[in-house]
């Protein structure tokens, strides 16, 4: 690396209600050379910081363009029904969206389910953002319902939740521009899919060295090789080919319900 070149390090974009924290720590331990640096980001702009070079990936709420960003479904979210503690709602472990039907349901700008129709009566206004729709719902004047990770990012003492059985869920993804799949991005991907420091997928290890500096060979698993692959075979190296031309080689591979508050 030259004086005029910056360091690597890897820039991720979060949605609220999303927590990265044990995949930046596992980050953190496998590449301490490489600062992880978090920028949160609403819902509705994530993918606009992605294309536009803001961050090199991001953990987005889904759908995403994927004619544009590439995306990895992390997991689903229960749905909840974010009421007042002494709301009749609180009466019944779980509810349904009929059960709703005579409430005012807030819908605020920045909603993250996808509602084909929405439930209960409406709200004169809608709410700017999920934290103006939760103050409403301390003062009685309506219901919000949220993925479980925005109705705990929001917790009030007065106010408390239900699962909805029937609501759309909210799904997380990690996400990164289709054009720009890089060994960082690669790293976070193997992070959060749970490989090992050790795993063989995604990127490569550099090949073992011996002490004055020449690359040693790997183990051969087909048999011991001299002078070349045997004639027929495809060598123990994925992807060789014999003496003769005629080897083949053989390709890699291989919420529930929330607690009350």
């Amino acid at each position: 690396m030259t004086g005029s070149e910056a360091p690597p390090s890897f820039r991720l974009a979060y949605v609220p209600g999303v927590t990265p924290d044990k995949w930046v720590r596992i980050w953190n331990e496998r590449l301490p050379d490489v600062p992880l640096a978090l920028t949160q980001v609403p819902a509705a702009g994530a993918a606009g910081v992605l294309l536009d070079g803001g961050a090199d990936a991001g953990l987005v709420r889904l759908p995403v363009d994927r004619t544009l960003l590439s995306a990895i479904p992390l997991y689903t979210e229960t749905t909840v029904v974010l009421i007042p503690r002494d709301h009749l709602v609180t009466a019944a472990d779980e509810v349904t969206v009929a059960d709703l039907a005579d409430e005012i349901v807030l819908h605020p700008l920045d909603d993250v389910l996808g509602w084909e129709r929405l439930p209960g009566r409406p709200a004169l206004e809608r709410p700017a953002t999920t934290a103006d729709a939760v103050e409403l719902v301390a003062a009685g004047i309506g219901v919000l319902l949220v993925p479980l990770s925005l109705a705990r990012l929001h917790h009030r003492k007065d106010l408390t939740y239900r699962t909805v059985t029937d609501a759309p869920a909210s799904g997380v993804a990690l996400s990164w521009p289709e054009d720009a799949h890089t060994d960082l991005v690669e790293d976070f991907i193997g992070i959060v899919r749970g490989r090992t420091v050790n795993s063989t997928r995604g990127r490569q290890p550099e090949p073992a060295r011996s002490k004055d500096g020449k690359q040693t060979a790997g183990k051969q698993t087909a048999g011991k090789q001299t002078g070349g692959a045997r004639r027929g075979t495809g060598g123990s190296h994925r992807g060789a080919t014999g003496g003769n031309g005629k080897g083949k080689g053989r390709s890699g591979g291989r919420g529930g319900k929330p607690r009350r508050p």
